[in-house]
């Protein structure tokens, strides 16, 4: 059995209370599609706990801004969170940040963070049967919507676990996935919003960044939405 995380974004609470749900499962190998870093200030504690756990973790957006020294080009108060973290991220969680892939290969199993056009920045969501028929492969995962997802298609499945530390779905709930045997299952798990709220709040964060964890929202409220165009929705 096997987990997928994505979108963990600094959301310790978060983490833990799905790491603790995929040890309650049993699963053996774990892995992360990208960001732990951004939008909350708990990333050492994140990133401790992936390389405590050995989980292989690969470059989402987020990352990169963080290693590259650079804003988030469509959000100030993402921005914002990133300038925190470069401030307070220990040196060895850094060199391992940027150890991280940008794609891996795992078996049947294609994984990215963003799309298998551009794994860093692009957003599925839109999803076809047809993006997937040229790329080798049987189960495709990736994460960056922070939507959880699954579309089964004649011969490929697509899986997005959703987030972590911000779902956007209007579920506030943690999300995940788990794969066995070639099945695919969308889980979720509640934590404590109120511990990370806090903490953000004595790191120096007003509501705004952090009000949105109870809506299941983006930062500001919206909601993101992700829709198939041709494939029979799971």
């Amino acid at each position: 059995m096997i987990a997928m995380l994505s979108d963990i974004h600094g959301n310790f609470p978060a983490l833990v209370a799905v790491m603790n749900e995929i040890d309650r499962l049993g699963c053996r190998q774990v892995f992360s599609l990208g960001d732990v870093a951004g939008y909350y200030c708990m990333i050492n504690e994140c990133i401790g706990m992936l390389r405590e756990r050995s989980i292989i973790h690969l470059l989402g957006n987020h990352d990169y801004y963080l290693i590259q020294d650079l804003p988030c080009p469509r959000s100030g108060a993402a921005t914002a969170c990133l300038e925190y973290q470069r401030k307070v991220v220990l040196k060895e969680h850094l060199r391992w940040l940027r150890s991280s892939k940008k794609s891996l290969r795992h078996n049947n199993m294609s994984m990215v963070h963003g799309g298998w056009i551009d794994p860093i920045e692009e957003y599925l969501y839109e999803i076809s049967e047809r993006y997937f028929s040229g790329l080798e492969g049987e189960i495709f995962l990736s994460g960056h919507t922070h939507v959880q997802k699954l579309f089964r298609f004649s011969e490929k499945s697509y899986c997005n676990p959703g987030s972590v530390g911000q779902p956007r779905d209007g579920d506030a709930r943690a999300s995940f996935a788990v794969i066995t045997d070639d099945e695919i299952h969308l889980r979720r798990v509640e934590y404590d919003i109120d511990e990370i709220a806090s903490r953000m709040e004595k790191s120096g964060f007003e509501s705004h960044f952090y009000s949105n964890l109870y809506q299941g929202a983006r930062i500001g409220g919206l909601l993101s939405n992700v829709r198939e165009e041709s494939s029979r929705q799971v």
